[in-house]
This record gives C-alpha cells, structure tokens and sequence, in this order.
C-alpha cells in the first residue's frame, strides 16, 4: 500500500515553483512529431502491403532485424505461410529482395512505435521524480502513456488479423481503422495538453481548456472522415475509381447491395470510396466554421486550420488521379495528421476563447 501510495504521490503534480509547464510542454510537442512520423509510416507501410511481413510479436528480440542470411531465410518462410504470399505473390512468387523491401517497413513502423513509447516513458519518469509535473497533469500524462502501450497491443491485434486468418490477405480495416484513430486520438491528446501547459507556464492561474459544444461537433465530423479514409487504405478501395469527381465515369458508383446495407456502408470500396470523396465536404465546411470562429483568438490555428484542409483535399484527388501513388497517398496521410494537430489547437483555443467571459463574469 505504501508503495502504491508513493507511485499516486509521484503523479499527483506539483503546484509550486518546482512545477516546470513549459518543459513538459515542449517535451510533449517533440513526441506529438514522433506520433506524426509514426502515422505516416504506417500508411507507407499499408501501401506498400508491408504489415504481414512479420508473423511474430517479439517485443525484445524484435528490436534486431535479421542479422544473417539464414535469419533472413527463416523470416521469409514465414511469410510464405500466409494467405497473403499463397495468394497475391502470383505464379512468378516474390524474391528475397523485395521481402526485405516489405519487411524493412513493418520493422521501421514497430521499432518507431517503441521509440515513442520510451520517448514518452523515460522524461515521464523523470520529471514525476523530481516533482515538476503541474498539480493536475499527472494522471493525464499517465493515461496518455496507457495509450501508448494501448496502441502497441492494439498495432499486434491488427496483424494477427490477418497472420492467423488462411482467407484473408490484408488486416482486418476494422482493427486497422481503430489502430490508425487510437494514434491520432494520442496525437490529439498531446497537442492540447501542451497547449493547456503553455498557458499555465504563462499564467499560473490558468485552468486546463473546456471542449466546447461546438468544437465537439467539429471533432465528430472530421473523425467520420478519419474513419472512412481508414477503411478506404484498409479495403484498398483507393483503386475503385481513378477518376474525379465522377467515379468511373458516373456520380454514384455501383455498389453491391447484395448483402445488405450495412455490409455495403462498411465493405463495398466503390460506397467506401464514394462516402469518403464527399463527407470531405462536410469536414471542408466544419473547419472553415470553426477556423473562422478562433480567427480573431488565435489567427494562426485559423491559417493552420484552412491550410492543412486545403491541402489534404488536393492530395485526396491527386492520390485518386495518380492510380494511388506511394508517395501522393503518403502525402495525403501526412497532411491528414497535420490536419487534426490544426484542428485539437483551433478547438481548444475555441475553449479557452468562451473561458474568458465565464471567469469575468
């Protein structure tokens, strides 16, 4: 119990001057880019049908890559045992060098993934030992490290979906959609709490930021998208249509209704594709709502906000139109993290905009 108690006691914060807000701040800034790395190597990873090239969750020993030629060997006929070589690798079936291709960008995406989690974990530690965490913020920084180890449990989920599975070639899209919104959910977590610690490193009387009614809006609308790009990258349902704004030449595409409606709102890729295209609109005019709101607050998350939405649609139908090139799609993922950084500041500045007049008042 009293070790039990010590732990509480480390995370409980401080609310004196051994407090140091702003270096957390900046700490949790610098793993928010590790969180954005991490996404964008994950999409690459997906398109580059990268993510069952490892069969095996090792935590330790998976750090190393193959070290030997008959390491490299034994990884591969692992592989080989998936549905996923039996079945796409054609009659002409895949070399050790393109395995290596493959492999190098799960083991890329995984070692990221611990490199975040120790990024994390070590300055937690060190600022809960030397009590220079704000009263308050340490069970948030704990659960955002919950997260983390979370995400990891969950990234292993995703790819044991389709290991384990001799139909399936890809990873479950519903495992991969959650594995996918659970990084960006982090991603969110850090750069509003970052910006709760910089107000408090500037004025220690301020008090974290409320999320506002119309911010929550905001955030369901652009996680509906979020969610739906997922499944397009999980269902690979970027090839259903090469052209825009019509699909296939005509406005609704063809969709197999054969199975029912809701098997059609979340497999058919030409629905998919067709729901993600245009909800985009949707996403389009709640964040012009809300940059607007915060322009005259926080004029910079308004032209981050605009920015990166404007950005991200361009990428959307040059991925389309480019047949899904690597590196336009990468682009698009990239800018879709950016997009929801820009966004967790515009809606907590909303917050702490309609705080003002509640403390006047």
């Amino acid at each position: 119990m009293a070790t039990s108690a010590s732990v509480s006691n480390l995370f409980a914060g401080q609310p004196g001057t051994r407090a140091r807000p702003l270096a957390i701040a900046r700490w949790l800034e610098a793993v928010a880019l590790l969180v954005i790395m991490i996404v964008v190597v994950g999409g690459i990873t997906r398109l580059t049908e990268s993510g069952l090239s490892i069969t095996e969750w090792n935590v330790v020993s998976g750090i190393l890559p193959p070290l030997s030629e008959a390491a490299w060997q034994a990884e591969f006929a692992k592989y080989q045992a998936t549905a996923e070589y039996r079945i796409e690798s054609g009659p002409a079936g895949m070399d050790l060098a393109a395995f290596k291709f493959i492999f190098f960008w799960e083991w890329f995406h995984r070692i990221l993934g611990r490199l975040i989690g120790l990024a994390f974990l070590l300055p937690l530690i060190v600022f809960a030992v030397r009590r220079m965490i704000p009263a308050g913020y340490g069970l948030r920084l704990a659960a955002m490290f919950g997260l983390i180890c979370g995400q990891g449990a969950l990234g292993w989920y995703m790819v044991s979906s389709g290991v384990g599975n001799t139909d399936l070639t890809d990873v479950s899209h519903f495992r991969l959609s959650a594995h996918l919104l659970t990084a960006l959910f982090l991603l969110a977590g850090l750069v509003w709490t970052s910006r709760d610690l910089r107000r408090l490193a500037h004025d220690p009387a301020a008090r974290p930021a409320p999320l506002t009614a119309g911010a929550a809006l905001v955030g369901g609308v652009l996680f509906i998208q979020l969610l739906l790009g997922a499944w397009v990258a999980g269902l690979n349902a970027g090839h259903a249509a090469y052209d825009w704004p019509l699909m296939n030449g005509q406005f609704f595409p063809e969709v197999d209704w054969s199975q029912g409606v809701i098997w059609a709102l979340t497999h058919d890729p030409f629905l998919i594709q067709f729901m993600h295209r245009w909800w985009a609109w949707v996403a389009v005019a709640a964040l012009v709502w809300l940059s607007r709101r915060v322009r005259k607050t926080d004029r910079f998350a308004s032209v981050a906000v605009h920015t990166a939405f404007g950005t991200m649609v361009l990428l959307g139908i040059a991925t389309v139109m480019s047949e899904v090139s690597l590196w336009i799609a990468a682009a698009h993922q990239l800018v879709g993290a950016l997009t929801v950084a820009a966004t967790v500041r515009a809606m907590h500045s909303d917050g702490v905009a309609r705080q003002a007049p509640r403390a006047e008042a």
